[in-house]
């Protein structure tokens, strides 16, 4: 595996770790609210790029576990 095909494969399981961990957020709160479970299956990415406001929400936090 070359270096360009780790790197598309590192970006591409991180892209797809962001989605589940929005779709997860999603039916969480699609729970609570009591709402139809067909809303939570919302995933719209713009030209297959995530918006800037749910990477930042959705993304790996910076802090450690000890």
């Amino acid at each position: 595996m070359t270096t360009q095909d780790k790197a598309r494969a590192l970006m591409m399981q991180h892209y797809h770790q962001i989605k589940n961990r929005q779709q997860s957020m999603l039916e969480r709160v699609v729970e609570e609210i009591g709402l139809p479970k067909e809303i939570a299956d919302y995933w719209q990415p713009i030209q297959g790029k995530i918006s800037p406001s749910v990477r930042i929400s959705c993304d790996r936090s910076h802090a450690s576990m000890s």
